[in-house]
């Protein structure tokens, strides 16, 4: 008698361990894929994380132009007191600003 009840465990202790490898089987050969696409999602930015990025780079480029702007106002108000030293800074901040003009988008008139 004990011996059919053990019979009986076995077998279902087999029906249960299948069901456990397959289930391991499936997540082993799927895992390289869920691996990758997650890299990849990693690697790649959506497209509007892609424009938050460049907006806030034009920000920045915008407030630089307009500190630099400040700063040319003034050596060329300097410059033209007789301030030399004045004249030469107003200069390298004009070469600065044109070099940030291109990227930095033109407003459309508002007529």
């Amino acid at each position: 008698m004990k011996h059919p009840a053990r019979l009986l465990i076995l077998a279902l202790a087999a029906l249960a361990l299948q069901g456990c490898l397959a289930k391991a089987a499936v997540s082993a050969v799927t895992l390289p894929v869920k691996v990758a696409s997650r890299g990849v999602d990693l690697a790649t930015e959506s497209q509007s994380e892609a424009d938050e990025k460049r907006g806030r780079e034009v920000r920045k480029r915008e407030e630089r132009l307009g500190k630099l702007e400040r700063d040319y106002d003034k050596a060329m108000r300097r410059c033209g007191d007789g301030d030399d030293l004045a004249c030469e800074n107003a200069q390298a901040i004009r070469t600065e600003m044109k070099a940030l003009l291109p990227g930095v988008p033109v407003e459309p008139d508002g007529n």
